[in-house]
């Protein structure tokens, strides 16, 4: 069924991510668009971003919670100088950030998953803030980091949201258009079925099936590979003046973590 034009433009400026299970991502369009400001507010929102437009042959892979740590992950990091983005929610980290000091050290960033890993939007402002600026804090004592790049998690985020990132810190938030399963294979928020350009991949933690992290990259490097794509370093391609960077405005609704 066709939808009215209006539905079509709205839904073409929301960003992909993953959320719980039967939800599906409104598309987007990967276009350069800045949430508008609330009246009177004069602080620029941070960009929504699911698809970084790029004439690079790069896709960018991120990872979700911190749950699953197997330890060849971070040769594999080392070896092939990935330069993977770990999401990481405190309460799922628990006692294992020595993990992903070991990772940071080959090569991996660390970024924000909040601190209890609730469905951000609705949430007022002092709930949400205290989820975000909480695991930058956490992030702050255990890395001497301040990140840089959010994920709300199950990609559920609203204008609240992007107001507390931004007063956290937060320069971008960052979804996917793609998401791999436990199987190996690609899902998809939206648009042409395979892998291009640009592209930010999530791949979450928890209901891994029969096959390690490390199983599981390995196989999406070789589709990566097969499609003449590497993968790049998505800090440095949300670099920039803000008026640069692509953005999509808020109230968006995803699929996975």
């Amino acid at each position: 069924m066709r939808r009215p034009a209006a539905a079509v433009l709205c839904a073409a400026l929301l960003a992909g991510c993953a959320g719980p299970a039967g939800e599906r991502p409104a598309p987007a369009d990967g276009r350069a668009q800045h949430p508008a400001r609330a009246a009177g507010d004069s602080r620029r929102l941070p960009p929504v971003v699911d698809h970084v437009p790029t004439r690079d042959p790069v896709v960018f892979l991120t990872y979700d919670d911190g749950a699953e740590r197997d330890p060849r992950f971070v040769g594999l990091v080392r070896d092939r100088r990935l330069p993977v983005s770990m999401f990481l929610t405190d309460s799922v980290v628990g006692p294992g950030y020595g993990h992903f000091a070991r990772l940071r050290a080959v090569g991996a960033s660390i970024q924000n998953h909040t601190l209890d890993h609730p469905a951000l939007r609705g949430l007022p402002y002092a709930g949400q803030r205290a989820e975000i600026c909480g695991q930058q804090h956490k992030l702050r004592s255990r890395f001497g980091i301040s990140p840089r790049l959010f994920r709300p998690p199950y990609g559920t985020y609203d204008r609240t949201t992007l107001r507390a990132a931004a007063d956290c810190g937060i320069t971008a938030v960052v979804l996917w258009r793609a998401s791999l399963g436990a199987g190996g294979e690609l899902a998809y928020t939206r648009g042409e079925p395979a892998l291009r350009a640009g592209d930010i991949v999530s791949v979450p933690s928890g209901d891994t099936g029969s096959l390690t992290l490390t199983e599981r990259t390995e196989r999406l490097l070789r589709e990566i590979g097969e499609r003449g794509l590497r993968v790049g370093r998505l800090e440095d391609h949300l670099e920039g003046r803000p008026e640069d960077r692509p953005e999509k405005t808020p109230g968006r609704r995803a699929e996975g973590n």
